[in-house]
């Protein structure tokens, strides 16, 4: 019998865990060896335990509780997968508080020196229709203030205005004269909105930037504001990957068909989020990129059904030219979308149902909004 099975080192080398680390999940009853010889002690497994070996290794490097990775090891792939889904939930939960004691912790650090001003001067229409491209993103859980507000990214190019909740992010560009270093402002959504209603089709608006301090002179005022004292995530990150240089599946839409097919239908499917409803229109995207929206009895083929927990992205790579991809997504969120978007013809980018899709005006390559799709 020994003969057919792996020594602890062999199940190491395989697996990517040490040998005290198999010890110690053998000792807490996540790895248990399929056999322990009673004279020596020495430990022995089966083939069939290197790849829960290597899950083990995953979950461990990623960080993920004793607890849960003893529960994933034993689960289905779909249990995993929701398990992972908590998990980096719970990392990025992290990550916003980890950044917000360093912003505390740096403003109590003496800079040394006093800093220099940004000074940017743009047109009211061009920052008027920014404003309005990303407004309806901006978050409102207190939970995240650093979403609370609009990112004013300035550079020596123009201004990029950023908004996300976490679910959805927007992004637009207007023309500038900048005069200054870099600079990220994260305004206050009140301040943005008033200044919104300030604007006017003519005019200029000037913009001045020092440290948390942002004065803007429109239509004849002087407006102070105070920038939120939050880092705004690293939106480049969530860019679409098209915006890289690899290209995405880019599909021509109308806006006014889809607006009265979200409008007029009832949701493709309901799943639950956070303990309630949830209702998710699916999009259908065929092989000739002709895009429908899916009703309740489509997703009852199995042969077309995206499947619920699939260990590997790769395997959602669509090798049949035929299949038909399809995306899970907040109607509600989309219709925001496509208001904000403001064209008759617009542009939608994929590449899976698990994949943040884009919409942009094909006019417009620098204003575009992300949605995060919601795993059927």
């Amino acid at each position: 019998m020994e003969s057919d099975l792996r020594s602890i080192g062999e199940l190491a080398r395989a697996s990517g865990l040490t040998v005290s680390a198999l010890r110690f999940y053998d000792a807490a009853g996540v790895l248990v060896p399929a056999w322990v010889d009673p004279a020596t002690g020495y430990r022995r497994y089966t083939n069939d335990q290197v790849t829960p070996a290597r899950l083990v290794a995953g979950l461990r490097r990623v960080g993920m509780p004793v607890a849960e990775i003893a529960q994933a090891v034993r689960a289905e792939p779909p249990l995993v997968h929701r398990l992972l889904d908590t998990h980096l939930r719970r990392l990025e939960d992290g990550l916003t508080d980890a950044r917000r004691e360093v912003t505390r912790i740096r403003s109590l650090l003496p800079t040394g020196q006093p800093p220099k001003a940004t000074r940017v001067v743009l047109t009211g229409r061009d920052l008027a229709a920014a404003v309005d491209a990303v407004r309806f993103a901006v978050g409102t859980d207190p939970e995240f203030p650093a979403l609370t507000g609009v990112l004013f990214d300035v550079a020596a190019d123009g201004v990029r205005l950023v908004a996300t909740d976490r679910h959805r992010m927007s992004v637009a560009r207007a023309d500038a004269a900048a005069h200054g270093p870099a600079v990220r402002a994260l305004l206050p959504v009140a301040a943005v909105d008033e200044v919104r209603r300030r604007l006017g089709e003519e005019g200029e608006v000037r913009l001045t930037l020092v440290g948390r301090e942002v004065s803007v002179e429109v239509a004849g005022a002087q407006l102070p504001v105070a920038a939120l004292p939050y880092d705004f995530p690293d939106y480049h990150t969530l860019l679409p990957r098209s915006a890289g240089g690899v290209p995405a599946r880019r599909v021509p839409i109308d806006a006014e068909w889809l607006v009265g097919k979200l409008r007029a239908g009832e949701p493709t499917v309901i799943r639950e989020y956070a303990g309630a409803p949830l209702p998710v229109h699916v999009l259908g995207l065929g092989a000739r990129d002709a895009l429908r929206l899916l009703g309740p009895d489509d997703l009852t083929d199995p042969a077309g059904a995206v499947p619920d927990g699939l260990a590997d992205p790769d395997d959602l790579a669509d090798p049949d030219p035929d299949a038909e991809l399809r995306v899970g997504v907040n109607g509600e969120y989309l219709l925001d979308a496509l208001d904000a978007a403001g064209g008759p013809q617009l542009v939608l980018e994929l590449d899976s149902p698990i994949a943040p899709l884009a919409i942009r005006r094909p006019d417009n390559k620098d204003a575009f909004s992300i949605l995060m799709p919601i795993r059927l």
